[in-house]
């Protein structure tokens, strides 16, 4: 009898378990992210590996397909949390809006771009350049402005000693390069891996590696969300950054086989190429801590583009509370 009440209770205590399970609250997250790039592989491992459920958060992942369209989703309240550099939030701070975006999370912590020629050049230089035509990025763009910061720091004036060209669509430039136009070309995985098997093209340099250290994208959040909502975002952090210790410890193959459900038509060999390239360069951010120094040099990059005004405090723009907190939660 003593057995059967014994077993009786264990039954319960395991219902009641599974029942908390089933109860455990679940918190939609509206994601906008500012494209859908292998660039940001580590976001895409947190939601292919079930981190983000892990934390008991739902992803609604949505595209804006540009940062100063994310950052307007942000403000408008019709997105919880956006993914886009930091330069458009600063932007809206010298706009003199109140209810500012703040990032909490680093997830790349450089340009992601690469510079392409059309034949190899294993001895390239970057004075190589001078009086040659460059497909370029948007004006105002951080990948044109990284690039003309590189130029510069190397005596290269990026509008009086090459021909820069930038009325081109950024998902035309590629095209255009093919068709046999410009010498060089700055783009972003995978199409650079595409090129490289095509042979049209061959990178040259990494801007990663050029220009130096800094926070590319970042999570953000308006100020009175982050207030508001401060647990919701330390399991955002939280899973972000498992995301990135994931990564760390996994190969490129494995990493390709994690995000491939978010880029079905990008082949294997492709996505595990662009994968390489990017552990090889030390893209990803190690943690999601965005640092003081790498928030101004990035500062030094806009401004020097001339398009920052002026510029804006790191303790306004940056709060690195949560990023702190999921090193210390998050075991490795």
């Amino acid at each position: 009898m003593r057995k059967a009440l014994v077993f009786l209770l264990l039954i319960l205590v395991a219902l009641s378990g599974m029942a908390c399970k089933e109860t455990q609250s679940v918190d939609k997250v509206r994601l906008s992210e500012v494209v859908r790039s292998v660039f940001y592989a580590p976001q895409y491992v947190a939601i292919s590996q079930g981190f983000f459920k892990e934390y008991g958060i739902d992803i609604e992942l949505s595209t804006a397909w540009g940062a100063d369209k994310g950052a307007a989703a942000l403000v408008s309240g019709s997105v919880d949390i956006g993914f886009f550099g930091p330069e458009a939030a600063v932007y809206v701070y010298n706009q003199g809006a109140k209810n500012y975006l703040v990032a909490f999370a680093q997830l790349t912590k450089g340009d992601g771009s690469f510079f392409m020629a059309r034949q190899p050049m294993p001895d390239f230089k970057w004075e190589d350049v001078k009086g040659k035509t460059i497909i370029g990025g948007r004006k105002g763009g951080v990948p044109q402005m990284v690039m003309e910061y590189v130029l510069r720091k190397y005596g290269i004036d990026p509008f009086e000693d090459l021909n820069m060209i930038q009325n081109i669509q950024f998902t035309a430039t590629a095209g255009a390069f093919q068709s046999g136009t410009g010498d060089f070309i700055q783009l972003f995985e995978p199409t650079v891996s595409v090129l490289e098997k095509e042979g049209v093209g061959h990178v040259v340099a990494s801007f990663r590696v050029a220009g130096g250290v800094i926070p590319f994208t970042a999570y953000h959040a308006r100020a009175d969300f982050l207030k508001k909502n401060p647990d919701l975002i330390q399991r955002f952090t939280n899973a972000i950054y498992k995301g990135q210790i994931w990564v760390q410890n996994h190969s490129a193959e494995e990493i390709a086989e994690a995000i491939k459900e978010f880029f079905p038509d990008i082949e294997m060999d492709i996505l595990v190429k662009a994968m390489r390239r990017y552990q090889a360069q030390d893209t990803w951010s190690q943690n999601p801590i965005m640092t003081k120094a790498a928030f101004e040099h990035l500062q030094q990059i806009i401004e020097e583009a001339g398009e920052l005004e002026k510029r804006v405090p790191y303790e306004k723009m940056v709060n690195t509370e949560f990023a702190v907190k999921a090193i210390q939660m998050v075991q490795p």
